[in-house]
């Protein structure tokens, strides 16, 4: 199986945030994950830079940029 680079921007109590943590444990897909409430508010500029959303989870995939719980595409990118 490829390594992939998977990078995870959440909140706290975020349903689509955990919904997809949830998803990605099931899959077995290694991400990390950065709180941009409890880390520094560069993290919160860089998802925004990244994706134009203020919204998350935003899931960065090698590059491929994913905003929400969206399964299919986690796949897409993965493949």
């Amino acid at each position: 199986m490829p390594t992939h680079n998977v990078l995870m921007y959440t909140i706290p109590n975020c349903k689509y945030c955990a919904q997809a943590k949830e998803y990605f444990a099931e899959k077995g897909i290694v991400y990390r994950e950065i709180d941009v409430i409890a880390n520094n508010k560069e993290f919160a500029r860089e998802m925004i830079e990244k994706s134009g959303q203020k919204t998350v989870p935003v899931i960065d995939i090698d590059g491929t940029i994913i905003v929400g719980f969206k399964p299919e595409e986690y796949l897409a990118a993965l493949a």
